[in-house]
C-alpha cells in the first residue's frame, strides 16, 4: 500500500513540474508565434550563404 502512495505522490509532483514548465513558457512568450511554423516548411530548402560557398567549391 505504501508503494502506491509513493507512486501517486511522485506522479503528482511530476505533473506539477510539467504544469509549472508550461505556465512559465506561456508567460515568457514562447508560444506567441502561431504563423511562422505553418510556413517554415516552405523555406527549408533555401541554401544559406555558407552552403552556397561549399556547393560552388565542390562544382569547381
Amino acid at each position: 500500500m505504501s508503494v502506491i502512495l509513493l507512486l501517486i505522490v511522485v506522479s503528482v509532483m511530476v505533473a506539477a513540474g510539467f504544469l509549472l514548465a508550461f505556465l512559465w513558457s506561456v508567460k515568457t512568450g514562447q508560444m506567441d508565434d502561431d504563423y511562422t511554423p505553418s510556413i517554415r516548411m516552405l523555406f527549408d530548402d533555401e541554401l544559406t550563404h555558407k552552403d552556397k560557398k561549399i556547393k560552388q567549391t565542390q562544382i569547381k
